[in-house]
């Protein structure tokens, strides 16, 4: 057996993981890439919107992508290319999640996949204070200039997951898994008249609400401007209860066994961020101890601020413990939303 592949990475032009606007694509046989893919596309109808947010991360417009194939149109040559390797993605539960919600959304039918998460087997082969695709990059020796172009973010992809088998004397992904005692997961095929995904309903019901929730941010803005903060004025987050890990969620998910807590403003309140948490079968806490090994940091932070100093009280005790040889990691708000399908 040998070391083959492909490696996968999207950007969406909203909240909503259903609505790529790009996609990148390597294909690994043997250890080395061979082959890669990439495509500019129009997200499906009624998705199709591109938030600022979005934007300043990835940098497409939606004039861009005027004229450009849809998703589902585009995607037969998308799994054409895939074929039926196992897919590589670095937060599989976001990358496997924008083909799950973008065909439903389309009507169309998706096929199964099994897949490799390298978010996953960072955490598990590397001990970094955040597995983020640049902090992984980094320790895997592969050269990642522009975060977020899809193509770039795929072969950074592929470069961990074959240093990652490299490190474990693996010659392919079965030999890699059995090595780690892991089971690879699965995407099982899905079919949108047989019912939608969580994601996928969520972002249905909300379609309706957008102007709503624009007007609501326009408010937001002009509070933080009067109060001279430059962003919306917010009390001490209220923690809420700590919800029982949900024992039916996929072990195969980022955040199954973890214990997560929370640190800075979240787009989201705490109780929810901890409810969402759960479900994946997290076990949210209030505080940082010896038990903690994710923290989620809201104030728009990026891996990045570990580097530049800009940290919660929380993040600098994470640091501390991790220096200290503690297992523990730093996520982003939006690493966070991705790992559980939020908007």
């Amino acid at each position: 057996m040998a070391l083959d592949f492909t490696a996968i990475d999207f950007e969406t032009a909203n909240g909503f993981r259903g609505s790529p606007c790009s996609v990148g694509l390597s294909k690994v046989r043997g250890g080395v890439v061979v082959e890669e893919a990439s495509w500019l596309m129009r997200p499906p109808e009624n998705h199709d919107h591109f938030e600022f947010h979005n934007t300043r991360i990835h940098g497409i417009r939606a004039e861009d992508v005027a004229g450009r194939p849809r998703f589902g149109d585009l995607f037969p040559e998308i799994g054409a290319f895939i074929g039926n390797d196992v897919l590589a993605a670095h937060n599989a539960a976001f990358d496997l999640g924008v083909i799950r919600s973008g065909l439903e959304v389309s009507g169309l039918a998706g096929p199964a996949y099994e897949y490799v998460c390298t978010v996953m087997l960072s955490r598990r082969c590397y001990s970094l204070v955040s597995n983020s695709l640049p902090y992984a990059a980094e320790e895997a020796g592969v050269p990642l200039v522009n975060h977020h172009d899809a193509a770039e973010d795929a072969r950074a992809c592929a470069g961990i997951l074959v240093d990652i088998a490299r490190r474990n004397n693996a010659n392919s992904i079965a030999e890699l898994y059995l090595s780690l005692g892991l089971t690879l997961p699965r995407q099982p095929a899905f079919d949108p008249m047989n019912g939608l995904s969580k994601p996928t309903l969520a972002a249905l019901a909300g379609a309706g609400s957008r102007g709503k929730k624009a007007g609501s941010l326009a408010e937001q803005t002009l509070e933080g401007a009067l109060n001279g903060s430059g962003r919306p004025f917010s009390a001490w987050p209220e923690e809420g209860p700590n919800p029982l890990p949900n024992p039916t969620a996929e072990p195969g998910h980022p955040l199954f066994g973890q214990t997560v807590v929370f640190t800075g403003d979240l787009i989201m309140t705490r109780p929810e961020a901890k409810s969402r948490a759960a479900e994946m079968g997290a076990r949210p806490e209030s505080r940082v101890t010896a038990r903690t090994t994710v923290l989620v940091v809201g104030d728009g932070f990026v891996a990045g601020d570990l580097r530049a100093g800009r940290l919660t009280g929380k993040a600098k005790r994470v640091l501390e413990l991790h220096a200290k040889g503690q297992q523990i990691e730093v996520v982003s708000e939006g690493e966070f939303l991705q790992m559980v399908g939020g908007n």
